[in-house]
């Protein structure tokens, strides 16, 4: 069969392209691994590494705007997305699990942030509402896209005119993340994961270190 014919059989068939963060993904798959994860999601000393204060402010996010936390988990960011946008912002937070989803309504709620929605995506799409997001944040989480392009189609989608992808990743080396796990862990390097989203109708507009040698932030605006 010849490349033309089998393009024509996946889109007639609805079949997806192979996994590409099966590694990544694979503390995810039960309900044990999600609840190890949900403790270092939620370790408050992740704020010495991820800035989260510095990050809202650097990502450009202003008050009255509406941001997209893709990947939510245990709602981690939600605190600090909620204060920045204020009383006139909108935050919606998305994940692909109930699990992690209940935890972050439940944070959300304690927290009393009255500016949160929740949404719950898939693996291909975050189901966010099209056209309605200034900004859209992926914290730790692009690694984990199976289907980086239809993800970035979504996101895009979701973006308004002149909207922004913002990016937190991992490098990809030995020294990202305990016993080199970045090595099999972490799909795509800074340049490369560059070239990827901007393959997907984006174009880079900042860029920064985050944490040397460990983690960068990508800040990309939707052509």
């Amino acid at each position: 069969m010849n490349i033309r014919a089998l393009s024509a059989v996946v889109l007639m068939t609805g079949l997806l392209p192979a996994q590409v963060a099966q590694q990544a993904n694979s503390n995810y798959q039960t309900e044990q691994g999600r609840k190890n994860m949900a403790a270092a999601l939620g370790d408050p000393q992740r704020d010495e590494m991820q800035k989260p204060g510095v990050l809202v402010r650097d990502m450009g996010l202003q008050p009255g705007m509406t941001v997209a936390d893709v990947g939510t988990g245990v709602g981690y960011m939600l605190p600090f997305l909620s204060k920045r946008v204020g009383a006139d912002g909108r935050v919606v937070a998305e994940d692909i699990f109930d699990d992690f989803l209940a935890a972050a309504k439940q944070k959300a709620s304690e927290a009393d942030l009255r500016n949160v929605t929740f949404v719950k995506g898939t693996e291909t799409d975050p189901n966010l509402p099209q056209g309605q997001m200034d900004m859209v944040l992926a914290l730790d989480v692009y690694h984990h896209f199976d289907y980086p392009e239809k993800m970035l189609a979504a996101i895009h989608k979701s973006l308004k005119d002149g909207g922004k992808l913002v990016v937190v990743e991992y490098y990809k080396r030995p020294t990202a993340m305990p016993e080199g796990r970045a090595m099999t862990h972490i799909r795509l390097d800074l340049l490369d994961a560059i070239k990827e989203i901007e393959a997907n109708h984006f174009h880079l507009v900042a860029e920064k270190e985050l944490s040397r040698d460990v983690q960068y932030m990508l800040v990309l605006e939707k052509n």
